[in-house]
């Protein structure tokens, strides 16, 4: 109870004489230090573009200095980055972090000063060791350290555990990257087969190896059985074929077919109507007539690209129609008829002169027989 009363005391007397230093007039540099650091204080808050009240938080200040780091860092690569002004918020960023811890000193100090006189002033060695351990300083270091070694090893176990995640995350990338190339391999090696299939069958049928095969020419039994077919599947594809339902790529194909040759048949015969060589009329109808040629083979085009989309083999898909590789096979077939229509009117008129010549011949012989008759009997 003496103790208390004896702090208590000494606790008063010495706020007593703190009240008295602080109603002394400052001095003339002391004054000027304070309102230079209040300045320095202001600009600070104003750099940071905080609030000048500077009831500003601790992690709405370090918000606010990261928010102008990423505008004037030098190294953020943005167009307003200024090392000049940077280095002038990070100097404002210490002095209001600076700030903020005084203030906050204070702030503990006055709850302690506003706590029960009868307790003992808690030692300030004892805020140290991030509160760990009790007893006497020495204890509490031991005790801090071995602490300090425990957290240690328990962070260099969380990293390996981190780095054996990572190793083993990039060893199952690599594997799965492997497999993806592996199986995109097999795929081209099972197309390249089927593609060599394909063509070695196509090049059997144009030289005509299956036409000696039994049956050739005759539709298939609807009722044969296929033992590797599911009989679902075979069922419906009989029931497809038997109401002359056709697959879209072969109708689509069927069509471009046809719509191909009426556009050649039909720019051929306009070629045919006009003269060799054209006129200047007839040159300016060619031209017209080729230009609609193309806007049709342009809309064909378009159609061959969805063609080749819905068909399943690679090699049943087709190209684009060339203007100008259809013209000269126009251009070709027109030329070809206008020679064989020659040949064949000069084979028509050596035929002719041949039987003028023979008719003549045997009227000559006729003629003379008479005349020998004539002489013979006068």
């Amino acid at each position: 109870m003496a103790l208390c009363l004896y702090g208590g005391a000494m606790q008063q007397s010495m706020l007593w004489c703190a009240v008295r230093v602080a109603l002394l007039p400052l001095p003339p540099a002391v004054r000027h230090f304070s309102h230079a650091s209040q300045r320095s204080l202001r600009e600070s808050y104003r750099l940071l573009q905080l609030p000048d009240d500077q009831h500003s938080n601790q992690a709405q200040v370090k918000e606010a200095y990261l928010r102008m780091a990423k505008l004037y860092h030098p190294d953020s690569g943005t167009p307003t980055a200024d090392p000049a002004l940077f280095s002038q918020i990070e100097e404002a960023y210490r002095t209001v972090l600076a700030h903020l811890a005084r203030r906050r000193a204070e702030d503990e100090g006055e709850e302690e000063e506003s706590e029960p006189k009868c307790h003992a002033p808690q030692h300030r060695q004892y805020l140290s060791y991030e509160g760990v351990g009790s007893g006497t300083p020495s204890q509490r270091e031991r005790v801090y350290r071995q602490h300090r070694m425990d957290r240690a090893s328990e962070q260099v176990l969380e990293y390996r555990r981190r780095e054996l995640e990572r190793t083993a995350a990039k060893e199952e990338g690599a594997v799965s990257a492997r497999d993806v190339r592996k199986h995109s391999r097999q795929i081209k090696i099972t197309q390249a087969v089927e593609r060599l299939v394909e063509d070695l069958i196509q090049e059997s049928m144009a030289r005509g190896d299956f036409r000696n095969l039994s049956g050739a020419g005759k539709p298939l039994s609807k009722f044969q059985h296929n033992p590797y077919a599911d009989p679902t599947t075979h069922n419906l594809n009989r029931i497809l074929i038997d109401n002359g339902y056709q697959p879209q790529w072969i109708v689509v194909q069927k069509e471009i077919r046809e719509t191909v040759e009426r556009l050649r048949a039909g720019l051929l015969g306009c070629r045919v109507g006009f003269g060799d060589p054209m006129t200047p009329h007839e040159q300016a109808r060619w031209e017209e007539r080729c230009q609609d040629f193309g806007n049709h083979l342009a809309r064909l085009n378009k159609k061959v690209d969805d063609f080749n989309l819905i068909v399943p083999l690679l090699s049943k898909q087709m190209v684009h129609f060339s203007l100008q590789r259809e013209l000269d096979w126009v251009l070709r077939a027109d030329t070809e008829r206008r020679r064989m229509e020659r040949e064949r009117e000069k084979e028509r008129r050596r035929i002719e002169g041949r039987e003028t010549l023979s008719g003549e011949a045997h009227a000559g012989t006729r003629q003379g027989i008479f005349y020998w008759v004539q002489n013979l009997l006068k």
